[in-house]
């Protein structure tokens, strides 16, 4: 399975003007890495978003594109799966970035991985 080209070009633009990334291949897609930690990866027609769990049944009951992410038939609180419908716009897309990026900086930067965001 590749990575949907479209949205992986859409998510470097709008990654790259913020903070520093590493990219991955993991779980089948490309892994954006930031601060040391998986952020979002982009998949042929989905992209994971790494959640605050408190906030993961809240974000996942806001929209009809949103599901928790199952792999291996078990449930991952704090990570929610995106179908490309509900990334048409930047709003979207910037939207489910928002929420993966202000989660990531509350978890502790792990070392040798650039910690500014």
């Amino acid at each position: 399975m590749a990575a949907n080209e479209a949205l992986l070009a859409r998510v470097r633009r709008a990654l790259g003007e913020k903070l520093p990334v590493e990219e991955k291949k993991m779980f089948g897609s490309i892994a954006f890495m930031v601060r040391g930690h998986m952020c979002v990866a982009v998949g042929p027609n989905r992209m994971m978003v790494r959640v605050d769990p408190e906030r993961h049944d809240e974000i996942v009951r806001e929209s009809v594109h949103c599901t928790t992410m199952v792999m291996k038939n078990r449930e991952y609180k704090g990570y929610i799966r995106v179908d490309l419908a509900g990334l048409t716009t930047k709003k979207d897309l910037d939207r489910f970035l928002k929420l993966a990026l202000d989660y990531n900086r509350r978890l502790e930067a792990r070392p040798g991985r650039a910690a500014r965001t």
